[in-house]
């Protein structure tokens, strides 16, 4: 009789650890594995491509932004991360070659597999003003909508810091939001150039809502002033999530009710090898209230 009931009682067993999990995830705020923008990595990957993508593997990441083709043909980078399981969600080029090469980057971003294609930055002199803001709204529709109908890609714009100039009752970011087309121009999230020039990251996600489809996932040393719409800080004031000023947990919270599905942690500082981990252990570690 003990026979015949052990098959039974292993599938028992299966299925409670089974719901078990459930239920853990559930209480998670943030369950599945965060994405990375491979700047994350430039040093490492201007050495060894491969064993870089493997480092990414090993960190339990599948989801990447690639903002570099770190001299490899959009067909061989394709096979090294098909080979590991890997997905290229999101492609990032300059405003130049967005403007002036968009079949090119439609291509490119298509070969990679991406469903984005990003900029990090408007081209200005000085102080970003309105007419800057009104070129990049020309520019940002015509080539979103080029990318959009030719090439099914959607345009997403990084904002950097600059673009918070005060204008009318809110800002220059304010009027690029406002006056781009939402068929052909979304946006992604940079928590920290958002927050460094004294914007709330959360509040922002919560105005815009649907706009944004991805988020850059960094945190602001402790101590740092606010204010700056310099577009810089030292890249070493990029710290482990969870350990600056930024709230994340309130950024995760209002990202998952705008709909962002890509959470892509960027780490620019010095000790991005050592960081990473740490923020992923942060991410895994948040329960919902």
């Amino acid at each position: 009789m003990i026979h015949f009931l052990k098959k039974p009682l292993l599938t028992l067993g299966l299925a409670g650890g089974l719901v078990s999990s459930q239920v853990i995830a559930q209480k998670k705020l943030f369950p599945e594995a965060p994405g990375i923008v491979s700047y994350t990595y430039r040093n490492q990957f201007a050495k060894d491509v491969p064993g870089t993508l493997d480092l990414i593997k090993a960190n339990g990441i599948t989801d990447i932004e690639f903002s570099s083709l770190f001299k490899q043909t959009p067909e061989d980078l394709r096979k090294m991360c098909d080979a590991r399981g890997l997905k290229c969600s999101s492609y990032g080029v300059s405003y130049e070659d967005l403007v002036n090469k968009t079949e090119e980057v439609g291509k490119t971003a298509r070969i990679l597999g991406a469903s984005f294609v990003r900029i990090a930055g408007i081209p200005y002199k000085g102080t970003f003003i309105l007419e800057n803001a009104r070129q990049a709204v020309a520019d940002f529709n015509k080539s979103g909508k080029l990318l959009k109908d030719t090439y099914g890609l959607t345009f997403i714009y990084h904002n950097h810091g600059f673009e918070f100039q005060p204008y009318q009752d809110g800002t220059l970011y304010d009027y690029l939001l406002k006056n781009t087309d939402p068929k052909y121009v979304s946006m992604e999230l940079d928590i920290l150039w958002a927050f460094l020039p004294g914007q709330d990251p959360a509040q922002l996600l919560i105005k815009y809502g649907s706009r944004y489809k991805a988020l850059h996932m960094k945190d602001l040393k402790k101590g740092i002033e606010r204010g700056s719409l310099s577009g810089n800080t030292a890249k070493d004031n990029d710290v482990i999530l969870g350990t600056g000023q930024i709230d994340i947990p309130a950024v995760i919270k209002a990202a998952r009710k705008a709909g962002v599905k890509h959470y892509y942690i960027e780490d620019e500082s010095s000790s991005s090898l050592s960081q990473v981990p740490e923020s992923i252990k942060y991410l895994n570690g948040l329960k919902k209230d």
